[in-house]
């Protein structure tokens, strides 16, 4: 087999003037754990998810309850790599099976007395992150107590997904119902289980039912008409009414969840600093703590296949505060190592080779270009010397965004024209799927921001707004930020005719009703967040469901509190983007500051994006861009049918599920 042609160098070098692979790639973050693939060296660490790997095997195979809990602390210091550790774990075992996988970021813990109730939405949560088999965790646990009922011709999670509200509808036309006699099959084979939690956890085969049934899972209340339909119970409770309960519920939820495939659960950021309990607990020990009554709760319980608890901490954290709290708490977080913490180590010469050549990899696979060597435009003695200084995975990645580069060229004298070629260089270059990238697109809108500071903007947006004598005073941060969690991204303060508004801006580009909620929740608390005006940015072709609670933040925002749904636009985000670039790369092109914001001012005053969320707000949802769930209903329920059948009893009807 003959190798590919090396690309021209002068393709190469421009691709990599203009776009840099390593940037803003040196922290890990949760939509890293569950989202697109990072780039992993497998041999590093690799004595940790190996371990982790064999405890699952251990949880699976073995018929002692007692070794159907265990338990394995990860240490490391900052920057080492343990969120890395767990997408390595997370992306395998979506890859390969094996395990359901939950993912704890204690960091969106914000109540620390309400720790077992949060856990409790987190699995609920993780559960419906898609799994090994292309469809929701909650759906392959689902199907596989369909399956177990005594279905003589297995289906596949898509397969039950695909009929069943179909079958369903069927079988209330005949007066019968198919999730009664689903429910009834499933407790003769689990005659322990909770039939709420049972029933709940099949209603998540159902397209339309899934949202309100994992809902409920996660402990909160239903409108009651969702309940009703349901048929599940739904009384109004405190929040400590919940914490109360929440511990059986999660140990209901794990013993069906257990029952075809072991469970992996990962506490990250234990060390985050989070508001202590009322008795003055900190973050730490209120989640070891926490994974103590788990172990003790679970460990002899109905556990089929096992559980694995993975905590992720600083060393200190461990040596001087896990490790010595009382009641066996250290046992029951590293049963697995006997109370030994598995250290993640440092890069080395050879890892860091393996990870920049990984990640050139897919840089330039994309691109279409092949590069004289993997690691171009890095030489291997470069990357060895580096490597010899035992980096964190975090400084490592930091250190190749900055010498990511090719040999000074020689650039125009003009400043203008070395703007002018840079811009043009951004222009050009592939920035992926940037507009899901709601972190990218918020920190572009506040640079765009800060570049009109002191302006006096006037005139009409392309949508007919009016902007009259505008003027930005200053972008900043959202406070309490403990309490925001980072979902209104900042805010714009300013003056119109001498008026102050304060307009709180959140890009929220995400396909799930549950995440545009969390931060539709916050975008109309004007008071708590100290804003005039809540700005939502999200592309109109983005639906927003009638059935979703957001719909009715997003009612509340525009039409009670004078907010605004701003669309996002390709064409009009695009060339912001090239700008902010361009400003975090002046020093390549030898530009100030200064000249970066002269230069580039003529386009930010004259950008729709911007304008529009500046200006009056028209008052109206466009209800075009709201998708109705009656209409989805009739199409789907439309698109096939059912062979009829003369059909006698309940039990029969689970026919047109399996067949």
């Amino acid at each position: 087999m003959t190798s590919s042609p090396v690309s021209p160098i002068e393709a190469l070098n421009s691709t990599i003037q203009s776009h840099n692979p390593f940037t803003n790639t040196g922290i890990v973050k949760e939509q890293d754990v569950w989202g697109k693939k990072f780039p992993d060296v497998p041999t590093l660490n690799a004595h940790a998810s190996d371990a982790v790997f064999q405890a699952i095997d251990l949880v699976r195979t073995s018929q002692s309850s007692q070794d159907k809990v265990t338990s394995i602390a990860i240490t490391a210091q900052q920057g080492v790599g343990k969120t890395h550790l767990l997408s390595r774990i997370r992306h395998r075992l979506e890859r390969e099976g094996g395990a359901l996988f939950i993912y704890a970021g204690v960091n969106n813990y914000t109540d620390l007395n309400l720790v077992k109730y949060q856990f409790q939405q987190t699995l609920a949560d993780s559960l419906s992150k898609i799994g090994s088999q292309q469809a929701m965790q909650w759906q392959e646990v689902a199907a596989a107590m369909a399956n177990e009922s005594g279905s003589a011709n297995p289906q596949t999670p898509t397969e039950l997904v695909k009929k069943f509200d179909q079958a369903y509808t069927k079988s209330l036309a005949q007066n019968k119902n198919l999730m009664n006699a689903l429910q009834n099959k499933v407790l003769q084979k689990k005659q322990n289980a909770d039939p709420y939690i049972v029933r709940a956890i099949l209603w998540t085969l159902s397209e339309t039912q899934a949202p309100f049934a994992i809902k409920w899972l996660s402990g909160e209340e239903l409108a009651q008409s969702n309940a009703d339909a349901l048929g599940l119970p739904n009384l109004s409770k405190t929040s400590q009414d919940r914490e109360a309960e929440a511990l059986k519920n999660i140990q209901q939820i794990l013993n069906l969840v257990s029952s075809s495939n072991p469970v992996v659960i990962c506490f990250d950021e234990i060390d985050v600093k989070n508001n202590s309990t009322d008795d003055g607990l900190p973050t730490e020990l209120v989640i070891a703590d926490l994974v103590k009554r788990l172990h003790d709760t679970l460990e002899y319980s109905e556990l089929s296949r096992g559980v694995v608890i993975i905590t992720v901490m600083l060393p200190a954290t461990w040596n001087l505060k896990v490790n010595e709290m009382p009641g066996g708490t250290r046992d029951r977080v590293s049963k697995y190592t006997q109370r030994n913490p598995i250290n993640l180590e440092y890069i080395d010469s050879d890892s860091l080779i393996e990870l920049v050549t990984l990640w050139l990899k897919e840089f330039y696979e994309v691109r279409n270009l092949v590069p004289p060597h993997p690691i171009y435009p890095f030489e291997e003695s470069q990357l060895r010397e580096y490597g010899k200084l035992r980096p964190t995975v975090r400084e490592a990645l930091k250190w190749c965004a900055e010498n990511f580069k090719i040999c000074e060229e020689a650039l125009p004298p003009d400043p203008l024209e070395r703007f002018e070629l840079a811009l043009k260089r951004e222009n050009e270059s592939d920035i992926g799927d940037y507009l899901e990238d709601n972190s990218l697109v918020a920190d572009v809108l506040r640079f765009g921001f800060q570049t009109l500071k002191g302006e006096i903007l006037e005139g009409e947006t392309s949508t007919g707004e009016k902007l009259d004598e505008v003027r930005i005073e200053d972008v900043t941060e959202i406070e309490p930020k403990s309490t925001n969690q980072g979902r209104i991204n900042f805010k714009v303060i300013g003056k119109e005719q001498g008026k102050v508004f304060k307009i709180g801006v959140a890009v929220l580009q995400h396909p799930r009703g549950k995440a545009v909620r969390a931060g539709m929740g916050r975008l109309i608390e004007y008071e708590k967040f100290d804003i005039t005006r809540g700005c939502l940015v999200r592309s109109k072709e983005k639906k927003i469901l009638k059935n979703w609670d957001s719909y009715q933040f997003l009612n509340k925002l525009v039409n009670e509190l004078g907010g605004e749904w701003v669309d996002l636009k390709a064409e009009e985000i695009r060339p912001l983007i090239a700008l902010y670039s361009v400003y975090k790369k002046r020093d390549s092109y030898q530009l100030t500051e200064a000249q970066i914001f002269e230069f580039l001012k003529p386009l930010t005053i004259e950008n729709n994006l911007l304008l529009e969320i500046l200006s009056n707000p028209s008052g109206e949802i466009n209800q075009e861009s709201i998708e109705d769930d009656t209409q989805l209903v009739e199409d789907f329920l439309n698109s096939s049918n059912l062979d009829d059948t003369d059909d006698t009893d309940d039990t029969d009807d689970l026919g047109d599920l399996f067949n």
